[in-house]
């Protein structure tokens, strides 16, 4: 490994790539564009998490589905025994919470009292929006939106509690709404 300065004289560790320029070194979560980007590793991690707090807790067989803070898939799974669409409905679920910015608990309590303007911004979205608990904004410990995860699969409760096992299981900060 070699260090060479910024310019402002500050030693920045770099690599070779196979092109041979030179390139920052990557943090478990990396920064491309200013914005901080959940790694693969991470997902999964957080997904296993989740279903060994599920199985724990003897939980029905789930479906779960991480994106990142753009909305791109990072990790999918379904456990043996999910019913046909509830990958549809995890997705539905971390997808309306990063379009809102709102946890899914929000968005439930939300949409009884503004059923037009979510059947609006269901269709906006594409109908990616599942509005009920289970659908968990993932953040840094400085607050920085990474993604979101969600689950389908048992009760909406309990898909949100797997859901805030598993970022804990990472060493991140859940927000689920309230």
């Amino acid at each position: 490994m070699k260090f060479v300065a910024t310019i402002d004289r500050s030693p920045v560790p770099v690599r070779r790539s196979r092109r041979g320029a030179f390139a920052r070194l990557e943090e478990p979560i990396a920064r491309r564009y200013g914005v901080l980007q959940m790694k693969l590793a991470v997902a999964q991690r957080m997904v296993e998490g989740a279903i060994a707090h599920a199985r724990s807790r003897k939980m029905s067989p789930l479906a779960i589905v991480v994106l990142d803070a753009r909305g791109a898939l990072k990790f999918a799974i379904a456990e043996d025994g999910t019913s046909l669409k509830r990958g549809e409905i995890a997705t539905g679920k971390a997808h309306g919470a990063l379009a809102m910015g709102l946890g899914s608990r929000t968005l439930h309590t939300r949409v009884q009292n503004q059923p037009h303007f979510f059947a609006a911004v269901t269709h906006a979205v594409g109908g990616m929006l599942v509005p009920v608990p289970g659908g968990v904004l993932v953040r840094t410990k400085n607050g920085e939106l990474i993604g979101a995860i969600g689950i389908s699969g048992d009760t909406s409760d309990n898909d949100e509690e797997a859901a805030l096992a598993g970022i804990a299981a990472v060493d991140l900060v859940g927000d689920p709404g309230s």
